[in-house]
Protein backbone atom coordinates (compact mmCIF):
# COMPACT_ATOMS: atom_id res chain seq x y z
CA UNK A 1 0.00 0.00 0.00
CA UNK A 2 1.27 3.55 -0.93
CA UNK A 3 2.47 5.76 1.77
CA UNK A 4 1.71 8.55 -0.45
CA UNK A 5 0.02 9.70 -3.77
CA UNK A 6 0.54 12.26 -5.83
CA UNK A 7 -2.38 14.30 -4.63
CA UNK A 8 -1.37 13.69 -1.14
CA UNK A 9 -0.23 16.87 1.03
CA UNK A 10 3.33 17.79 1.70
CA UNK A 11 4.10 17.10 5.62
CA UNK A 12 4.08 20.37 6.46
CA UNK A 13 0.82 21.32 5.28
CA UNK A 14 -0.15 18.52 7.64
CA UNK A 15 0.66 20.47 10.35
CA UNK A 16 -1.69 23.58 9.57
CA UNK A 17 -4.42 21.93 11.20
CA UNK A 18 -3.09 22.59 14.95
CA UNK A 19 -3.69 25.44 17.00
CA UNK A 20 0.35 25.27 17.57
CA UNK A 21 -0.15 28.23 20.58
CA UNK A 22 -2.97 26.21 22.18
CA UNK A 23 -0.96 23.21 21.90
CA UNK A 24 1.95 24.90 23.88
CA UNK A 25 -0.57 26.27 26.54
CA UNK A 26 -1.29 22.43 27.01
CA UNK A 27 1.90 21.08 26.87
CA UNK A 28 2.96 23.54 29.63
CA UNK A 29 0.00 22.60 31.64
CA UNK A 30 -0.44 18.63 31.45
CA UNK A 31 3.02 17.80 29.67
CA UNK A 32 1.30 16.18 26.25
CA UNK A 33 -1.17 17.83 24.06
CA UNK A 34 -3.06 16.24 20.92
CA UNK A 35 -2.34 17.79 17.47
CA UNK A 36 -4.70 17.83 14.15
CA UNK A 37 -4.82 15.06 12.03
CA UNK A 38 -1.88 14.12 10.74
CA UNK A 39 -2.68 10.88 8.45
CA UNK A 40 -5.37 9.37 6.38
CA UNK A 41 -6.81 6.35 7.32
CA UNK A 42 -5.43 4.40 4.06
CA UNK A 43 -1.73 6.28 4.74
CA UNK A 44 -2.10 4.80 9.05
CA UNK A 45 -3.01 1.36 7.56
CA UNK A 46 -0.10 1.45 4.75
CA UNK A 47 2.11 2.46 7.71
CA UNK A 48 0.83 0.16 10.27
CA UNK A 49 1.56 -2.72 7.27
CA UNK A 50 4.56 -1.89 7.17
CA UNK A 51 5.55 -3.71 10.43
CA UNK A 52 5.11 -6.89 8.74
CA UNK A 53 8.12 -5.92 6.30
CA UNK A 54 11.30 -6.75 8.34
CA UNK A 55 13.58 -4.91 5.80
CA UNK A 56 12.26 -1.49 6.93
CA UNK A 57 13.69 -1.80 10.50
CA UNK A 58 16.99 -2.35 11.97
CA UNK A 59 15.83 -4.24 15.35
CA UNK A 60 12.49 -5.27 17.39
CA UNK A 61 12.32 -5.30 20.73
CA UNK A 62 9.92 -7.88 22.47
CA UNK A 63 8.76 -6.20 25.57
CA UNK A 64 7.65 -9.39 28.02
CA UNK A 65 11.71 -10.34 27.31
CA UNK A 66 12.81 -7.24 28.80
CA UNK A 67 10.07 -6.93 31.22
CA UNK A 68 9.07 -3.84 29.50
CA UNK A 69 5.19 -4.46 29.54
CA UNK A 70 3.75 -7.23 26.40
CA UNK A 71 3.67 -6.49 22.98
CA UNK A 72 6.33 -5.54 20.32
CA UNK A 73 8.07 -2.27 18.75
CA UNK A 74 10.17 -2.11 16.05
CA UNK A 75 13.43 0.61 15.42
CA UNK A 76 13.19 1.73 11.31
CA UNK A 77 16.05 1.71 10.16
CA UNK A 78 17.59 4.73 6.72
CA UNK A 79 16.12 5.23 4.23
CA UNK A 80 12.93 5.44 6.95
CA UNK A 81 9.57 5.92 4.50
CA UNK A 82 8.92 9.24 2.90
CA UNK A 83 6.31 9.92 4.95
CA UNK A 84 7.41 9.19 8.25
CA UNK A 85 11.06 11.12 7.57
CA UNK A 86 9.15 13.95 6.06
CA UNK A 87 6.37 13.98 9.61
CA UNK A 88 9.52 14.09 11.75
CA UNK A 89 11.15 17.12 9.92
CA UNK A 90 8.50 19.23 9.78
CA UNK A 91 7.51 18.51 13.36
CA UNK A 92 11.03 19.45 14.71
CA UNK A 93 10.64 23.17 13.88
CA UNK A 94 7.25 23.16 15.09
CA UNK A 95 7.95 22.37 18.77
CA UNK A 96 11.35 24.02 18.53
CA UNK A 97 10.19 27.11 20.51
CA UNK A 98 8.35 25.03 22.92
CA UNK A 99 11.91 23.08 23.81
CA UNK A 100 13.77 26.36 24.12
CA UNK A 101 11.04 27.99 26.14
CA UNK A 102 11.16 25.32 28.48
CA UNK A 103 14.86 24.99 28.88
CA UNK A 104 15.10 29.08 29.59
CA UNK A 105 12.99 28.38 32.22
CA UNK A 106 14.98 25.75 33.59
CA UNK A 107 17.67 27.33 33.17
CA UNK A 108 18.93 24.25 30.81
CA UNK A 109 21.44 24.77 27.91
CA UNK A 110 19.22 25.13 24.70
CA UNK A 111 21.56 23.25 22.19
CA UNK A 112 18.73 22.34 19.45
CA UNK A 113 19.80 24.30 16.08
CA UNK A 114 16.97 25.45 13.94
CA UNK A 115 16.83 22.06 11.73
CA UNK A 116 16.12 18.19 12.55
CA UNK A 117 19.43 17.89 10.21
CA UNK A 118 21.61 19.71 12.09
CA UNK A 119 20.32 18.68 15.62
CA UNK A 120 20.97 14.98 14.68
CA UNK A 121 24.40 15.91 13.10
CA UNK A 122 25.08 16.66 16.96
CA UNK A 123 23.95 13.49 17.84
CA UNK A 124 26.15 11.43 15.39
CA UNK A 125 29.04 13.46 16.42
CA UNK A 126 28.06 12.48 19.91
CA UNK A 127 28.04 8.62 19.07
CA UNK A 128 24.24 8.86 18.83
CA UNK A 129 23.77 7.19 15.19
CA UNK A 130 21.00 4.65 15.39
CA UNK A 131 17.73 6.02 14.05
CA UNK A 132 14.54 5.99 16.56
CA UNK A 133 11.29 6.24 14.77
CA UNK A 134 9.71 3.54 15.95
CA UNK A 135 6.42 1.28 14.88
CA UNK A 136 4.78 -0.44 17.83
CA UNK A 137 2.34 -3.46 18.07
CA UNK A 138 0.09 -4.39 20.75
CA UNK A 139 -2.58 -7.16 21.19
CA UNK A 140 -4.81 -8.48 23.75
CA UNK A 141 -3.41 -8.29 27.45
CA UNK A 142 -0.23 -6.41 25.98
CA UNK A 143 0.64 -3.01 27.88
CA UNK A 144 3.89 -0.53 28.09
CA UNK A 145 5.47 0.27 31.41
CA UNK A 146 6.04 3.90 32.23
CA UNK A 147 9.14 4.84 30.77
CA UNK A 148 11.21 7.57 29.49
CA UNK A 149 12.97 7.72 26.22
CA UNK A 150 16.47 8.60 26.72
CA UNK A 151 19.13 7.08 24.31
CA UNK A 152 22.02 9.52 25.07
CA UNK A 153 23.50 12.58 26.23
CA UNK A 154 21.85 14.90 23.98
CA UNK A 155 17.98 14.27 24.55
CA UNK A 156 14.94 16.33 22.53
CA UNK A 157 12.71 17.08 25.46
CA UNK A 158 9.37 16.24 23.24
CA UNK A 159 8.03 13.64 20.95
CA UNK A 160 4.92 12.50 19.03
CA UNK A 161 3.18 9.20 18.67
CA UNK A 162 0.70 9.07 16.37
CA UNK A 163 -2.16 6.47 16.13
CA UNK A 164 -2.22 4.43 13.37
CA UNK A 165 -5.94 2.46 14.46
CA UNK A 166 -9.39 2.99 15.37
CA UNK A 167 -10.38 3.15 19.45
CA UNK A 168 -13.11 1.52 19.90
CA UNK A 169 -13.43 -0.02 16.51
CA UNK A 170 -9.72 -1.29 15.86
CA UNK A 171 -8.64 -2.22 19.50
CA UNK A 172 -9.99 -1.54 22.64
CA UNK A 173 -8.11 -0.33 25.96
CA UNK A 174 -4.65 0.87 25.18
CA UNK A 175 -4.73 4.31 26.33
CA UNK A 176 -1.43 6.35 26.05
CA UNK A 177 -1.15 7.13 30.00
CA UNK A 178 1.59 10.06 31.62
CA UNK A 179 2.60 9.86 35.29
CA UNK A 180 3.64 13.19 36.68
CA UNK A 181 5.86 12.96 39.56
CA UNK A 182 4.64 16.17 41.59
CA UNK A 183 7.83 17.56 44.51
CA UNK A 184 5.54 16.76 48.15
CA UNK A 185 2.76 15.61 46.90
CA UNK A 186 1.17 12.22 45.20
CA UNK A 187 2.29 11.80 41.08
CA UNK A 188 -0.42 13.02 38.94
CA UNK A 189 -2.23 10.67 36.22
CA UNK A 190 -2.92 11.69 32.53
CA UNK A 191 -5.03 9.08 30.38
CA UNK A 192 -5.40 9.73 26.56
CA UNK A 193 -7.20 7.69 23.92
CA UNK A 194 -5.20 8.52 20.53
CA UNK A 195 -7.54 9.08 17.62
CA UNK A 196 -6.09 7.31 14.31
CA UNK A 197 -4.12 9.68 12.40
CA UNK A 198 -3.62 12.08 14.76
CA UNK A 199 -0.53 13.16 16.68
CA UNK A 200 -0.09 13.77 20.65
CA UNK A 201 2.74 15.88 21.69
CA UNK A 202 4.54 14.96 25.06
CA UNK A 203 7.49 15.25 27.01
CA UNK A 204 10.06 13.23 26.78
CA UNK A 205 11.66 13.40 30.60
CA UNK A 206 10.22 16.54 32.23
CA UNK A 207 8.67 19.97 32.59
CA UNK A 208 8.66 22.64 33.83
CA UNK A 209 6.47 24.16 36.90
CA UNK A 210 5.97 26.76 39.23
CA UNK A 211 7.94 26.68 42.75
CA UNK A 212 8.71 28.79 45.32
CA UNK A 213 12.23 28.99 43.99
CA UNK A 214 10.80 30.16 40.65
CA UNK A 215 10.82 26.93 37.81
CA UNK A 216 11.63 23.16 38.89
CA UNK A 217 11.46 20.36 36.76
CA UNK A 218 8.84 17.35 37.11
CA UNK A 219 9.62 14.17 36.25
CA UNK A 220 7.30 12.58 34.06
CA UNK A 221 6.90 9.19 32.09
CA UNK A 222 4.64 7.54 29.97
CA UNK A 223 3.27 4.27 28.74
CA UNK A 224 -0.18 2.52 27.32
CA UNK A 225 -2.72 0.63 29.23
CA UNK A 226 -3.41 -2.67 29.10
CA UNK A 227 -5.01 -3.48 25.41
CA UNK A 228 -8.46 -5.41 25.88
CA UNK A 229 -9.10 -6.67 22.68
CA UNK A 230 -8.17 -6.44 18.63
CA UNK A 231 -4.71 -4.79 17.86
CA UNK A 232 -3.15 -1.28 18.14
CA UNK A 233 -0.09 0.22 16.08
CA UNK A 234 1.22 3.40 16.90
CA UNK A 235 4.38 5.68 14.92
CA UNK A 236 6.93 6.74 17.23
CA UNK A 237 8.76 9.90 16.12
CA UNK A 238 11.44 10.64 18.78
CA UNK A 239 13.62 13.55 17.52
CA UNK A 240 17.17 12.17 19.02
CA UNK A 241 19.00 9.18 18.01
CA UNK A 242 20.13 6.42 20.19
CA UNK A 243 24.52 5.82 21.40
Amino acid sequence: MALTTPLAPHPADRLTGTDWPALAGELDAFGCAPTGPLLTPDECAGIAALYEEVRHFRSTVDMARHRFGSGQYRYFQEPFPALVAGLREALYPRLLPVARDWAARLSRPAPWPDTLAEWLELCHRAGQTRPTPILLRYGPGDWNALHRDLYGELVFPLQVVIGLDAPGTDYTGGEFLMVEQRPRAQSRGTSVTLRQGHGLVFTTSDRPVTSARGWSAAPMRHGVSTVRGGRRHTLGLVFHDAA
